[in-house]
């Protein structure tokens, strides 16, 4: 059986969800800036305003995992 590892305090699982295309190129430059591109894209990112505001700016195409 598989044990999930316990993440670093201060850090967050992001995945892109949708593509984005036909999107803002703004929103394009957004998923980029946190290391996303193609759906299904996972990052760990560290959990601070400036990623959050990121993750907002594109929440339509991204989720934030284990919250």
């Amino acid at each position: 059986m598989a044990t999930k590892k316990a993440k670093p305090a201060g850090r967050i699982t992001v995945r892109q969800t949708r593509s984005a295309i036909g999107y803002a190129p703004d929103q394009h430059q957004t998923l980029r800036g946190l290391g996303l591109g193609k759906p299904n894209a996972v990052r760990e990112l560290e959990d601070t305003p400036s990623v959050r505001g990121m993750i907002k700016k594109v929440t339509h195409l991204v989720r934030v995992e284990g919250e």
